[in-house]
């Protein structure tokens, strides 16, 4: 059996040598898939797999923002911990609203937090510093593509019953 929760993915990427950053777009990327995944159920009219898959994007958002470190992270974790914290809120709208556009907006922004993770991946692995004071939150430069809604190619399951 297959154990696919966070800390899980991140023990194996951790394994296999991945930097810190790398962990946490690896973690971005579940998240979006997931939010592909709940509009395609959307779509589909399937309340159980949309809701389900929303459910795991907030398991794997409520682990990244169990893993700030408030202590060495200063200014940027409080911003992370503000970040994930209103993630979550328009996660729980979206599920409410059950609007294509909602979730739409959830991988925008998702989209655009992950690419400015990726940018900053190279300067992570040779030790350079990637915020600065004169820089401290190059994640704002960052303006995200359109996204395409990917197909469901994986099932995936629940164990939830009426």
């Amino acid at each position: 059996m297959t154990n696919n929760s966070p800390a899980s993915t991140y023990q194996q990427l951790a394994a296999r040598g991945t930097s810190p950053v790398g962990l946490v777009i690896s973690l971005y990327d579940t998240v979006l898939r997931d939010f592909r995944r709940a509009q395609a159920a959307l779509v589909a009219g399937n309340v159980e797999q949309r809701v389900f898959e929303l459910n795991h994007a907030l398991t794997v958002i409520a682990h990244l923002q169990s893993v700030l470190n408030h202590e060495r992270g200063g200014e940027a974790a409080k911003t992370f911990d503000r970040f994930y914290e209103i993630a979550r809120a328009m996660i729980l709208d979206a599920s409410v609203r059950c609007t294509r556009e909602s979730l739409q907006k959830l991988i925008a922004t998702f989209t655009s937090v992950r690419q400015a993770w990726h940018q900053i991946e190279p300067q992570s692995a040779t030790g350079q510093p990637f915020l600065s004071p004169s820089n401290p939150a190059p994640i704002a430069e960052v303006v995200p593509p359109t996204p395409q809604i990917e197909p469901q190619t994986t099932p995936r399951t629940s164990n939830w019953s009426a």
